[in-house]
């Protein structure tokens, strides 16, 4: 498809939709296959009739290592980098790319807003040359 620029707003507006129909059947097909099988598990935790996995970072000695060497804010980063990695796993990862998706969306269906209208076949042009008033 040629976009012109008299149907630019009309081309940017195509696109915005197809990238937004495009990534909503993504996500949502990320988040009806995803499975989440943590793969470093020490045991399982049975607690109020539920079964939690207990993972390395979760346990007090590698908690305590983290900040006797790096101080609190080394523990800090390390739950930022664990959420940060998060978001690229399972049903996260649909979240995340959903959210991308209506961003971009948005933002080109804004950006088609924002352009001028092109001029009207039926409106009558005006005369830019650098010649005088009378069009000598």
């Amino acid at each position: 498809m040629k976009c012109k620029t008299e149907n630019m707003r009309t081309c940017l507006r195509f696109i915005a939709a197809a990238i937004l129909m495009i990534g909503l059947s993504s996500a949502a097909l990320i988040y009806a296959t995803s499975r989440h099988y943590p793969a470093d598990v020490l045991g399982y935790e049975d607690a109020g009739g539920s079964v939690y996995p207990v993972l390395p970072e979760d346990s007090k000695q590698y908690l305590r290592g983290l900040q006797l060497y790096g101080g609190t804010a080394n523990v800090l980063a390390d739950e930022l980098r664990r959420w940060f990695d998060g978001l690229w796993h399972g049903k996260s990862l649909a979240f995340t790319v959903a959210c991308i998706t209506i961003f971009i969306s948005s933002a080109i269906f804004y950006a088609a807003d924002r352009l001028p209208a092109g001029p009207k076949p039926d409106a009558p042009r005006k005369n830019t040359s650098a010649r005088g008033h009378n069009g000598e």
